[in-house]
């Protein structure tokens, strides 16, 4: 079982990791002039849609990813078997950082098209959230409630 949870752990740091180089790559990308800048400024209608969405994508996805898998492991995973719960798991965590990556991109994005700081701004707070999300191996076995067996296991 030790096995299983050190994959898991390996694959959800990769996955964490893969959040942040996205958006590095994205920003390398747009400084290093392979993508456009600027391509809308000027359009103010433009600007307002993507700097609204970018802010709703913000403020609606980042408590949701935390209270979300917060909720997932209270009610449904801590009730399941260690080779389910480690599965259910994996995939709630998956589906955290697909919902900090999202907003992360589109507001690094609508940051470089409209030139506007409020998606810079936006991209930050998604990326100061997601470092609440770093995976761990205390962390693991403290939200499956593995602390006790862990001990009893070294013993």
């Amino acid at each position: 079982m030790k096995e299983k949870i050190n994959r898991l752990l390996l694959v959800l740091q990769l996955e964490f990791t893969l959040l942040w180089v996205l958006n590095i790559a994205l920003v390398v990308l747009y400084e290093s002039d392979i993508l456009p800048q600027g391509s809308l400024v000027g359009d103010a209608r433009m600007d307002y849609i993507m700097q609204t969405t970018g802010i709703l994508l913000a403020v609606c996805f980042i408590p949701l990813s935390l209270r979300v898998f917060h909720l997932s492991l209270t009610r449904y995973v801590r009730k399941l078997s260690l080779p389910d719960a480690l599965a259910s798991y994996r995939r709630w965590s998956e589906v955290r950082l697909a919902m900090l990556l999202v907003p992360s991109l589109f507001n690094m994005t609508a940051y470089y098209t409209t030139l506007n700081t409020t998606g810079v701004l936006c991209a930050g707070m998604v990326l100061l959230a997601s470092l609440f999300c770093v995976p761990g191996r205390k962390r693991l076995l403290s939200e499956l409630d593995l602390e006790r067996n862990e001990t009893e296991n070294l013993d």
